[in-house]
């Protein structure tokens, strides 16, 4: 994020009180310098030129339309009211988080399309994630009302979704009511009850309700789209049913506001959690817009927010919930229409109650309540590629005869098996094999990236349904012979022959581990610790990346400072982590020492910052 201004923003009236460490009062929201903000680097196209009042904007190829963005901002501000609260009745102008961080992204960065070969919105998918009473049914009202006749698009249709008529009606409800304190809105627009559909029939634009029985809703063609509440979707398929009904629209928004899910395997968490790893790195989908403010459940989780936002003034210091530093980030309407006091209510009942410290944590905090999270930050494991290898053998020569600590995750004979060294100076090598009739549906959900990997020899193919061990054996020699490998930790679910088998080949000692509690904390503290320190080399395998995305640590809920990792269910989530355990039995390996003793057979658990007896 780029350095940012400050505005003071207005508050309810209250009786002073003093300021204390964790009684804070309203913080200014941050303007950011939306030049700043990352964009694909496309120079196509002529002069913008797009003009709003007496503001034509001059830029060309991707750019923030300072123009387009004053359009959006005017809509909701003399056109619409405030519906309820302190503010009824009193024109909705944009809070400054709202402004900002929301409608002047998503409405002004425009790009040049050959296609249309006019500038259109960048942006075609926006999620707008944050804990309860922060106006995400108001503002998504406001955005579909400027999608339906104040977005230049004739004929447009914008619809409203929901698990049920009753959950549309949220948001569907204050547009309604919005259209009805407008007297521009008012005349302009019909309103047909029984059809829940808002009319322009100056434009032939409508606006209206749908339910989640996306098998009835094929056939539109939706120019603005908006789903409440993810979270309390049985599946996927109404989204999938609007998402893929684009195409005919020149600049179309589909967009989703929600508070967090508490159902790690829903459709709702695989939303919100690819909406943050966008959040993380925008290259990753550059048409993807996210707004997601999520208090903190880990240092990890902490430490990554100041990364990514870095200078945000309302950014959590901690991870203590009940510390009110931390409560803006996730309720950015915090002392501007959501009552700090209510807050304090709900933070006072979470003390005494479990149930309601769970709900505390979901719906004010934002947080996924549950024991699993994930547990590498890709920017960071980015940050530690090193000399970034075009093959899986770039570095071999530079590392021959180098001391390595070697683990092996050895899967069934059906699925992947990873095996990894890691050197004394950081450098990182591993090696996967895998039954070639695993890669078809692997490559499916890779969107052929993983058979991509497997041509390039990142990941060694064997003939049949089945991992011919001998190939495994036979590259573990062949390691053997060129590294100086101290010793092997491998999973235990392997057997005895397995290792029976490499000790005889190579002489090297094998010693037992697992991915419990007991086994794993230690390695993947050190991991953590090590990756943040920036002491890795990786060299940018594609394979391991792609498992450090998905890897999810799990700790106990009385216990915090324990982990494992979570091996996914490799029936319907089709992704692979074992190239990290094998990584954390070589730490393990690391850490015993030559003795053949663990660390934690003497020293107690290791955790980042001190340690755990």
């Amino acid at each position: 994020m780029g350095a940012v201004t400050r505005t003071r923003t207005s508050s309810p009236a209250s009786a002073p009180r003093p300021r204390s460490r964790t009684r804070p009062g309203p913080v200014d929201d941050p303007i950011p310098d939306h030049d700043k903000r990352w964009r694909p680097r496309d120079r196509k196209g002529p002069v913008c030129a797009y003009t709003f009042r007496d503001k034509t904007c001059p830029k060309r190829g991707a750019h923030y339309c300072e123009a387009r963005a004053d359009r959006a901002v005017a809509f909701p501000a003399e056109l619409l009211r405030h519906i309820k609260g302190p503010y009824r009745r009193r024109p909705f102008v944009l809070r400054g988080w709202q402004e900002h961080e929301v409608v002047r992204p998503l409405f002004g960065e425009v790009l040049w399309s050959v296609e249309w070969q006019r500038y259109v919105r960048r942006y075609r998918r926006a999620f707008i994630i944050v804990g309860r009473k922060n106006g995400k049914s108001e503002i998504a009202a406001a955005i579909q009302l400027i999608l339906m006749i104040g977005d230049d698009e004739e004929a447009a249709e914008v619809y409203q979704a929901a698990k049920d008529t009753k959950q549309a009606e949220k948001v569907f409800g204050p547009a309604l009511r919005m259209v009805q304190l407008s007297p521009v809105l008012a005349r302009r627009l019909r309103y047909y009850k029984n059809e829940r559909r808002l009319v322009d029939e100056k434009s032939g634009s409508i606006y209206e309700v749908i339910t989640a029985d996306a098998k009835g809703e094929l056939g539109h063609n939706p120019h603005g789209f908006n789903l409440d509440e993810v979270l309390s979707q049985p599946d996927g398929s109404l989204w999938e049913a609007m998402d893929t009904a684009d195409g005919a629209r020149e600049q179309e928004l589909l967009f989703a506001t929600s508070t967090e899910t508490d159902e790690p395997n829903s459709f709702g968490a695989s939303l919100i959690d690819e909406a943050e790893k966008v959040q993380e790195d925008p290259r990753r989908a550059p048409h993807v817009f996210t707004f997601i403010r999520k208090a903190p459940a880990t240092e990890q989780e902490l430490a990554r927010l100041h990364r990514i936002f870095k200078g945000h003034p309302h950014l959590p210091v901690s991870t203590d919930i009940y510390d009110e530093r931390n409560w803006k980030w996730s309720n950015p309407a915090l002392d501007q229409f959501k009552s700090r006091e209510a807050l304090r209510r709900h933070a006072l009942a979470a003390k005494a109650n479990a149930a309601k410290e769970k709900a505390f944590r979901q719906f004010q905090l934002n947080q996924r309540v549950q024991q699993a999270y994930r547990f590498i930050p890709l920017d960071l494991w980015d940050l530690n590629a090193g000399e970034l290898a075009p093959n899986p053998t770039w570095r071999d020569g530079q590392l021959a005869g180098r001391r390595c600590w070697a683990g092996l995750d050895l899967s069934s004979k059906l699925d992947l098996t990873a095996w990894a060294l890691l050197f004394d100076d950081g450098s990182i090598r591993w090696r996967f094999w895998v039954p070639e009739a695993v890669v078809p549906a692997l490559s499916e959900h890779t969107d052929g990236a993983f058979q991509r990997w497997c041509d390039q020899e990142w990941i060694t193919v064997t003939d049949g349904n089945v991992i011919d061990y001998q190939s495994i054996y036979e590259a573990i020699e062949e390691d053997h012979e060129q590294f100086a490998i101290v010793d092997v930790t491998y999973d235990k679910w392997s057997g005895e022959p397995v290792r029976q088998e490499i000790t005889e080949r190579t002489g090297l000692e094998c010693y037992e581990s697992g991915t419990t509690y007991d086994r794993m904390t230690g390695p993947m503290t050190e991991f953590s610790r090590a990756l943040t320190a920036r002491e890795y080399r990786h060299g940018g395998n594609p394979v391991a990346r792609w498992m450090a995305e998905h890897l999810k640590g799990k700790s106990p809920a009385d216990d915090p400072d324990r982990v494992r990792p979570v091996k996914p269910d490799r029936k319907t989530q089709h992704v692979r982590i074992d190239g990290l355990p094998a990584l954390f039995f070589a730490i393990d390996g690391q850490m015993r020492g030559d003795d053949g003793e663990s660390v934690y057979d003497y020293r107690g658990l290791a955790t980042v910052g001190g340690a755990a007896g």
